[in-house]
């Protein structure tokens, strides 16, 4: 056998050392796709995740962690504040269960609905990237009422006062005067009062598209198709309503 020169048995070190180096495994949240994030001591965390949403898996703390108030997602990042902790993963597309909307910015595809709930009656925007929308199923016993307690605004839903639902996109109303949705004149409208409870019938320019309750003005709720509503040039209100209704 011949002896090893210097430098050769100088690479048979480095090759045996190199081998017997531990490369660090992924942790096992990072392989289950799972993230924990804790608020020590009342503290804001932020925790970095290349997430554009998030989604509560497990509450760890006795603190609450309620979503908008206690952690959210941001810029890649959850944050969790007020001595929550939990663990979260991804959301990447309805949540609650909603059928293929909520979240991400390729939502709202044509005959798909979204879930956007309101909790703790506080206000929750689901990005869906509409121009308008329309309920399709109401899941809240507090009423979800448009432009009260959910509407559409810069491509998302939002809901509020408790209301939970489930929306699609509005492209018009069959109905409509040639004016569909946004096609009218930003400044128009018309207001309307249910005198003494009656059932009162106000004219409505068509070509002005579909009417939206822009302002309560009475004390008596004013629901869509409980107390106003519109059909072939007119709105109609009852039961106390008074609103002033425009264009969307």
């Amino acid at each position: 056998m011949k002896p090893l020169s210097l430098a050769s048995l100088a690479v048979t070190l480095s090759l045996g050392g190199l081998a017997g180096l531990a490369l660090p495994a992924p942790s096992a949240h990072a392989q289950s796709g799972v993230v924990r994030c804790e608020s020590q001591s009342n503290r804001e965390r932020v925790c970095n995740t290349g997430w554009r949403n998030a989604q509560l898996v497990r509450q760890l703390s006795g603190s609450a962690c309620e979503e908008g108030r206690t952690w959210g997602s941001r810029n890649g990042s959850i944050w969790v504040t007020n001595g929550c902790r939990a663990e979260f993963v991804e959301a990447r597309g309805g949540w609650g269960g909603g059928n293929g909307g909520g979240w991400g910015g390729n939502n709202g595809r044509p005959g798909e609905t979204i879930r956007c709930e309101s909790e703790n009656n506080r206000e929750r925007s689901c990005p869906v990237g509409w121009r308008n929308a329309r309920l399709v199923r109401q899941l809240s016993g507090s009423p979800c009422n448009e432009g009260r307690s959910w509407g559409v605004r810069n491509g998302a839903v939002w809901v509020s006062n408790g209301c939970r639902a489930e929306f699609a996109e509005a492209s018009g109303w069959g109905g409509g005067g040639g004016g569909g949705w946004g096609g009218g004149d930003r400044n128009y409208s018309v207001t309307c009062s249910s005198n003494n409870n009656r059932t009162q019938n106000c004219d409505w320019d068509e070509r002005q598209g579909r009417p939206v309750l822009q302002q309560q003005l009475s004390g008596s709720a004013c629901q869509e198709g409980r107390s106003w509503g519109y059909s072939r040039g007119q709105v109609w209100v009852s039961n106390g309503c008074r609103a002033r209704f425009g264009v969307r």
